[in-house]
């Protein structure tokens, strides 16, 4: 018997894609890696909650199909439609932010998830960047990923434009060009500390940002 919520799974992903192709003309700047199959944990910034579906919308066929986002489950469990969406199209991650009321590690579940095979996107900063600050200061969770799994490729990934496509809010998006740029992978170097490698892993994203390069050519 064919299983149906993979198919379901697969036909969404391609349907999503379309959709963020046509709205946003979105194009993958591959600048300090290049495609691959390995397996990766793409991390990025977010201002959106599209800005999952347009980093996936870059990958291979095959590498998006595998590819998980971490998602707050206090938004995504929320309502029963939501939930249904991110559990069964979507495919999400599903972590619970509130440590205090929360039942599961999110790095047990996250942990999981690479040892299942797949590949995952990761949201650093926790939440939605609503400042007027390019990055929020990165939690704990990338070196807990990057230290429980080296072997794992880590790639900055940063989100041209997303927050202007569908901003808070709003019902519907606002046609604009966006584009994702990969960067190089950033290891977690032996003796490092969380705080440096929070601070360089952070750095390693913001400078994929064209706004912050075009500010220090003029600085």
């Amino acid at each position: 018997m064919i299983e149906t919520k993979p198919l379901l799974r697969r036909a969404a992903a391609m349907v999503l894609a379309g959709v963020a192709r046509a709205i946003t003309g979105v194009r993958p700047i591959w600048q300090g890696c290049a495609p691959s199959k390995r397996q990766r944990i793409y991390y990025a910034n977010h201002a959106s909650h599209g800005d999952f579906i347009l980093l996936s919308t870059c990958l291979l066929p095959e590498e998006r199909e595998r590819t998980r986002a971490v998602a707050g489950a206090d938004y995504w469990r929320k309502n029963r439609i939501r939930h249904l969406l991110a559990r069964d199209l979507l495919n999400t991650v599903l972590v619970e932010r509130n440590w205090v009321e929360r039942e599961q590690d999110p790095m047990v579940i996250m942990l999981d998830a690479l040892k299942d095979g797949h590949s995952l996107i990761i949201f650093p900063e926790g939440t939605r960047n609503m400042t007027d600050d390019p990055l929020l200061r990165f939690r704990s969770g990338l070196y807990n990923l990057a230290f429980a799994r080296p072997d794992v490729e880590l790639i900055p990934c940063w989100i041209e434009n997303m927050s202007r496509v569908l901003p808070k809010g709003a019902l519907l998006p606002v046609p604009l060009l966006c584009r994702v740029i990969f960067g190089a992978p950033v290891e977690l170097t032996p003796a490092e500390d969380r705080h440096a490698f929070l601070d360089r892993a952070r750095q390693a994203l913001l400078e994929l940002d064209p706004e912050h390069q075009r500010s220090l050519n003029h600085g």
